[in-house]
């Protein structure tokens, strides 16, 4: 069960770990990287290619950007999740935008009745993890592009966003984004003016 949960979520990061230009040949997908303990998956032990380890999880850059550092922080974007009365899962705001080049703090609030997670990444990445989510619903994560949070909790994610696209945040939770637990994030180009939250 444990060789076939790394083999699992070893694909998943091959298809995730998308690099900026000049870095495409530095690959996540090795086996030997990636450790699975009690539910929880680690990623980059045993690396010692010079990249900084983001507390056992992703590390490096990925298309969405990298972890970013406190004092390099620019601005703060609130982000609740809850559920409605009527049975739908949703972040506040669904929508962000930020520039590229920003250092980014995503202060995260649950304020459902469920455990929620919110993830950053490009969409087809986290397609991929919310199929592996849905094999192993139990796994939590340790990756500085996602927090997972109980009823009440508070936590944060710092991001910095070094690439522009389309990108996304969701909880992937089994069930929780068909329940319409996701939003839009668009990293724009330092030339365009944003209207900051």
């Amino acid at each position: 069960m444990k060789n076939l949960l790394s083999l699992s979520i070893g694909a998943m990061f091959v298809a995730s770990a998308a690099f900026a230009a000049g870095t495409g040949d530095h690959s996540h997908g090795d086996e030997a990287n990636l450790e699975v303990k009690d539910g929880h998956h680690k990623q980059g032990e045993g690396h010692s290619d010079g990249h900084e380890d983001h507390e056992g999880g992703h590390h490096g850059e990925m298309m969405v950007g990298m972890a970013g550092e406190q004092s390099k922080v620019s601005r703060t974007i609130k982000v609740t999740m809850k559920e409605t009365a009527g049975g739908d899962m949703l972040f506040l705001p669904k929508t962000v935008s930020v520039k590229k080049g920003q250092t980014i703090r995503f202060a995260v609030k649950n304020k459902g009745k469920l455990d929620h997670e919110f993830v950053l990444d490009e969409h087809h990445a986290l397609m991929e993890h919310k199929k592996v989510m849905e094999k192993f619903p139990e796994m939590e994560h340790d990756d500085p592009n996602s927090v997972r949070l109980e009823p009440g909790e508070k936590g944060e994610v710092i991001w910095k966003f070094t690439n522009g696209g389309e990108f996304e945040f969701a909880c992937l939770i089994p069930g929780h984004y068909d329940a319409g637990m996701k939003g839009a994030l668009n990293v724009v180009d330092n030339g365009i003016k944003i209207a900051e939250e």
